[in-house]
């Protein structure tokens, strides 16, 4: 009976030695041939978090952990709530994913600066050149053409390529891969793909636009700094319609600053300043979560069979002509 007892408390010992000396062992990371760290693998950025704080928060840049469940419960619940009337599709079953969307870190926002989680005011001539912009609205049909249509809808982008990148509504997946002096960003949404060299390459002439702009990383010791410039004046960047604004645009003068830090095995900081003199009055910053995901990423094929553009189109010309209006050739 001792002899049992005894072996007994062997094991026991031995099981709590060994799940101490696992709790004690701390995570480092680890670094590629060429001396990069490594960053690579399958993410998501999927979050419940809004872009922009709530005006009631004011100030208040988290959660409790009581509340964050909370809110994440509810935005749950909004989502799975769909109208019999929406023949869209069934939020239920189609935005079940194989990860879980949470509220990044506690926070109220994923804008963090200004304090008030909020993106700040346009400058006077953003102003005006929204006003501008309004009247076209206004006056033009929405399906005068096909490039009336959004980007999303004419499958060049959803805006949740960035930079910033600020996630999807759903397939918010990306992978990282890293080769000698690049690092690569693919998108699972719109299939964007963004390669980042870190070895000093410069960026083009500034005559050279692009609509997610150019990016040139390098290392701040462990952590990747992105700096993309270079942009076009339709960058689309958004994020998905329940948690952030739609009406966000940026002039040839933006410029974007990213960090990437590698907290552990299954998490990366992603932090962003957008900084565009032309369009806000101050620059803007956030910061969500990248946590680990299972892989592989699947082909969006959004022009596989997409009628959706061709029949919008047409459907707005026989409107027209019900209507007595005119009518495209």
């Amino acid at each position: 009976m001792g002899r049992r007892l005894l072996g007994a408390l062997l094991i026991v010992t031995a099981a709590a030695v060994l799940a101490s000396a696992q709790k004690a062992t701390k995570w480092t990371l680890a670094h590629l041939a060429d001396g990069q760290p490594d960053f690579q693998g399958y993410w998501t950025n999927a979050t419940y978090t809004p872009l922009e704080r709530d005006r009631d928060l004011g100030m208040k840049e988290f959660f409790t952990p009581e509340e964050a469940a909370a809110y994440a419960k509810k935005r749950e619940q909004i989502e799975n709530s769909q109208s019999k009337e929406d023949i869209h599709y069934d939020n239920v079953i189609w935005q079940q994913e194989k990860y879980a969307k949470v509220v990044a870190r506690s926070r109220t926002s994923l804008v963090f600066d200004p304090p008030d989680g909020r993106i700040p005011e346009l400058t006077p001539a953003a102003k005006a050149l929204a006003a501008v912009r309004a009247e076209y609205n206004r006056t033009h049909g929405p399906s005068d053409e096909a490039s009336s249509r959004s980007l999303g809808e004419r499958c060049i982008s959803w805006g949740n390529e960035g930079p910033p990148m600020l996630g999807s509504t759903y397939q918010a997946n990306l992978q990282l891969m890293q080769a000698p002096g690049r690092v690569v960003v693919r998108q699972e949404i719109m299939n964007g793909i963004r390669i980042i060299p870190v070895d000093g390459t410069p960026h083009p002439a500034k005559s050279v636009r692009l609509l997610h702009g150019d990016s040139r990383g390098r290392w701040d010791g462990d952590t990747l700094v992105v700096e993309t410039a270079n942009f076009s004046d339709r960058t689309p960047f958004r994020g998905p319609p329940a948690t952030a604004r739609q009406d966000i645009f940026t002039g040839r003068e933006l410029r974007v600053t990213e960090r990437f830090q590698r907290l552990d095995a299954d998490t990366i900081v992603y932090r962003f300043t957008v900084d565009d003199p032309g369009t806000f009055v101050s620059r803007w910053s956030g910061e969500m979560l990248m946590r680990k995901m299972d892989g592989p990423l699947y082909e969006y094929a959004c022009h596989e069979g997409n009628y959706g553009l061709a029949n919008i189109l047409s459907a707005a010309r026989v409107e027209e002509r019900s209507a007595g209006g005119p009518t495209a050739p």
